[in-house]
């Protein structure tokens, strides 16, 4: 394998995607061109103005626009929020928030509790098997080791 990085390149939709910004709101010269992974690292490390003031601003994608409401995007669709939320927009819809919002937030809060608590457990789980794992090893060492005792 050779150290030079290949010239990959994305879909303006990609790149938009992994900017974390809503395509439609970028300028027509990134919509129109592929994006290089040298260039994303570029645009990342050092965003230009339109992409500073977009991030700022929105319009927002919509996995945006839920971890700013703090929702899923199942729980967007719910409450029927279909089009992109400025900043100005998410920041009323959190200042007064609706009966969805509010019952949204609620169960998101929920799987996120129920998540933890069952990565934990596999966790544990996991940590015991290792241990029933190791223990076997050890006694299966010692048995092979006291057979030789008995062989010589």
């Amino acid at each position: 394998m050779t150290s030079a990085q290949s010239n990959q390149t994305m879909k303006p939709a990609t790149a938009a995607q992994k900017l974390g910004i809503y395509l439609p709101a970028t300028p027509e010269s990134f919509q129109q061109s592929t994006v290089s992974r040298a260039e994303l690292n570029e645009l990342i490390a050092n965003p230009p103005a339109w992409l500073v003031e977009l991030r700022k601003t929105g319009p927002h994608p919509r996995p945006e626009v839920a971890r700013k409401l703090g929702v899923s995007i199942a729980g967007l669709a719910r409450g029927e929020v279909t089009e992109p939320l400025t900043t100005e927009e998410i920041s009323a819809l959190l200042k007064q928030p609706p009966a969805w919002l509010v019952r949204e937030r609620a169960v998101h809060a929920e799987v996120q509790d129920e998540n933890a608590r069952v990565k934990s457990l596999h966790a544990h789980q996991r940590l015991l098997a290792e241990n029933r794992s190791a223990a076997e090893k050890k006694d299966a060492k010692s048995q092979d080791g006291s057979r030789d005792k008995r062989t010589r």
